[in-house]
């Protein structure tokens, strides 16, 4: 397995992390066990999650993803030296000063995480969203209490666009406070447009780690998705409707075209694009069969050529 580094932290990781957001959701605790088995057996090592996953599943009051990821730890207390945690703070939970990423809530949250995944350290702390009432710099000098503590090892930030990770970046900077090593960005073949540009050359001038959520495009690039029809084969179908317009189908057929030279599937061909994006450290992948772990192998080895590259940004150009 091909490790790479996280921008400047510490961190090395394969190139595809594991998203937790299905644990406790759309699979159950068992299942969750067996595929983070198979996920470290293959040779990855990075596990994404957060505090509120998954609060929007019916009956769950969040930190269920975490909880399980704790469980599974403490059933195989080896596996803590093989895989890196990430999770993050600052998603609305739902409840009276649960949110945002003031000082006094990001102390707070990150012991309820440490115990929720029964760990003495994150490895990877991230800012989940923009928080608008809070300076940078009481953020950032809360994580630098937390850093000081040994209870995280990095931090990043979610959903930032440029300028406010530049923001963020010249916060830091000013004050001598730890800076955003890490982003998480929604990007995928078909959402290219708040990545690419800025925020993509920010986090290349500046040597950023990047992450991708929404890798998969909620399971439509996986190819199973052609038609209205086809969306009543998830609890994701109401979210993949708003790609099947003329784009999508044509990003549809070059992965067709790009899968077929490769005998490989339309999401192993996806991952493969971000994998070998620059400016792309790891996709964000979820899975809910062992399969798709095995799949996920594939991608992490699968080499793509000029040719296939070229046809997969032309179809999915903005």
């Amino acid at each position: 397995m091909d490790f790479r580094r996280l921008g400047k932290t510490d961190l090395k990781i394969a190139p595809i992390v594991f998203g937790g957001n299905v644990f406790g959701w759309t699979i159950d605790e068992k299942t969750s066990f067996s595929i983070l088995d198979a996920f470290v057996d293959y040779g990855f090592n990075a596990i994404d999650t957060a505090d509120v996953y998954s609060l929007w599943s019916p009956g769950n009051t969040g930190g269920e993803s975490e909880t399980i990821i704790g469980n599974w730890l403490k059933a195989n207390p080896n596996k803590r030296d093989q895989v890196l945690i990430f999770t993050k703070v600052g998603a609305d939970l739902g409840k009276p000063g649960e949110k945002g990423l003031s000082e006094r809530w990001i102390l707070e949250a990150v012991e309820r995480s440490l115990k929720r995944l029964g760990i003495e350290r994150i490895d990877l702390y991230f800012s989940h969203w923009p928080d608008a009432e809070t300076p940078y710099e009481e953020t950032l000098g809360a994580y630098e209490k937390l850093l000081k503590a040994g209870k995280i090892r990095a931090i990043g930030a979610s959903n930032l666009d440029a300028q406010q990770l530049g923001a963020a970046l010249d916060v830091a900077k000013t004050h001598s406070l730890p800076r955003y090593d890490v982003l998480q960005p929604e990007y995928n073949l078909y959402d290219r447009a708040s990545y690419d540009g800025p925020l993509r050359d920010l986090c290349l001038q500046n040597d950023i780690g990047v992450v991708t959520y929404y890798s998969l495009a909620s399971g439509f690039l996986s190819g199973k998705y052609r038609s209205e029809a086809d969306l009543t084969q998830s609890t994701r179908g109401k979210g993949i409707v708003k790609y099947l317009d003329a784009r999508g189908v044509s990003i549809l057929s070059a992965l067709d075209h790009v899968a077929q030279r490769h005998d490989a599937t339309q999401a192993e061909i996806a991952l493969a694009w971000l994998i070998a994006r620059e400016g792309v450290t790891a996709p964000i992948a979820s899975a809910t069969r062992r399969e798709h772990v095995a799949s996920f192998a594939k991608a992490a080895t699968l080499v793509l050529n000029p040719e296939d590259i070229t046809e997969l940004d032309t179809a999915s150009a903005v």
